[in-house]
Formats: structure tokens, sequence, C-alpha cells
């Protein structure tokens, strides 16, 4: 059974990884709207893969006998004045859902909450990939600078970027 105070903290994590699948969203349309179809491609699937993240969060309060909350959404950013600014942006943006992990695990080891410690290992191990991929997409994006040509093979180089999970099973798709 999980504490008010865990599943009020998870709740308030629900809605980070739906905003995350958000902004990842409104940035593939703008990398769409920009003719760049690999990087829209890429942020496409990585909304999808927050959205999965969310889920996770959603049934394991419903399963320790919570009540997953879905509340309103703050809208992303949608325009940006580059693809540098766009990924920086977005290494920011994962960096703050590190921190909001690294506080759930406080408060679970505070309330001696064990499964939820276990269960937000993954989380854990997840967001260092997630801020690992940010950095590298990032410091590629510095190298090529103003290249219109190497923007031109990173565009179609980057769906091919990723930072295998450690946490992840064979058929675990979150």
């Amino acid at each position: 059974m999980l504490s008010k105070s865990i599943e009020t903290a998870l709740n308030k994590q629900i809605r980070i990884e739906a905003e995350s699948s958000q902004v990842y969203l409104s940035m593939a349309v703008w990398a769409e709207v920009k003719g760049f179809e690999g990087i829209s491609n890429f942020m496409y699937d990585q909304s999808d893969e927050e959205r999965e993240h969310m889920l996770k969060l959603v049934k394991f309060i419903n399963e320790r006998g919570g009540h997953a909350q879905i509340t309103e959404l703050n809208a992303p950013n949608i325009k940006f004045s580059s693809f540098k600014e766009m990924f920086k942006k977005l290494l920011e943006h994962e960096i703050f859902v590190s921190e909001s992990i690294n506080e759930l695990v406080h408060i679970s080891l505070q309330e001696k909450d064990y499964a939820t410690h276990n269960f937000l290992q993954w989380y854990v191990a997840e967001q260092i990939e997630e801020e690992a991929m940010a950095r590298t997409i990032l410091d590629k994006i510095n190298m090529i600078g103003d290249d219109k040509g190497g923007l031109y093979l990173f565009d179609r180089d980057i769906q091919q970027l990723t930072v295998s999970s450690a946490a992840e099973t064979p058929g675990d798709s979150a």
C-alpha cells in the first residue's frame, strides 16, 4: 500500500512524464516543419517513449492500491531559434526530470518504501541514458556549427543514435 505522500509524489511524476512527451512532440513538429525528417522521427519516437514512462507510473500506483491522477499539462515551447537551442532546452529538461526522479527516490527511502525505491531504480538508470543521449546530440550539433551539409548528415544519421538501456530487459519496450 502506498502512503499518501508517495502517491502524491508519484502522481506529480506522472504529470512530468506526460509533459516530457509533449516537449518531445513539440520538438518533433518543429523539426518536421523545418524539413528535418530524421530529427522529427527521432523526436516522435522519444515522445512515445516518455508516454510509456508515464503509463508505467500509472500502473504502479494503481497496482499498489493508490489512484493515479491525470491532470492538465503545461504547454511546451513550440518555437526555437535553432536546433542548437532546441537540443539545449532538451538537455535542461532531462536534467530537471532526473532531479525529480532523485527526489522521489529520496522520499521513498525516507518512508522506508522499498518496493517504490526498487521500482524507481529503472527510472534512475533511464535518466542517466536520457541525459547522456541529450549531451551526445548537443555535442554533435556544436561540432556541426553552421554547416548546412553537416546538419543534413546529422538529420539522416540521428535515427541510428541510441543509448542502449542497461535497465531494460529483453522484450521490455518501456
